[in-house]
């Protein structure tokens, strides 16, 4: 599980860190998911420092938490099963575009 859809805007101004911050979320940890799903359930972690080997995610997310708590950035962590909804919402709305086009030529 990776990639958490989230509505985004487009701010022109905003910087790198503060754009990845807003366009993903993690998924709450645990033994098991952390394990299911390859410590991508980190995902602000991984788009911060995407060369960083995944079994250290959770070992840099409190200072990330920390760190954006002190800037007023939103650190958003959702229960896993509400993810696997948005995921699976957004996969829908991905085919229905393309069910759209499709069916449309």
């Amino acid at each position: 599980m990776n990639h958490i859809p989230k509505e985004i805007g487009h701010e022109k101004h905003r910087d790198w860190a503060s754009s990845q911050l807003a366009a993903t979320c993690n998924v709450e940890t645990s033994l098991f998911i952390d394990w299911f799903s390859g410590h991508l359930n980190f995902q602000i972690e991984h788009h911060l420092f995407p060369t960083m080997p995944r079994h250290n995610y959770h070992r840099v997310a409190p200072l990330v938490k920390t760190l954006c708590a002190k800037h007023g950035l939103n650190y958003e962590v959702k229960p896993f099963l509400t993810a696997l909804v948005d995921i699976i919402g957004s996969l829908k709305k991905s085919g229905d575009v393309w069910l759209d086009a499709y069916l449309h030529q």
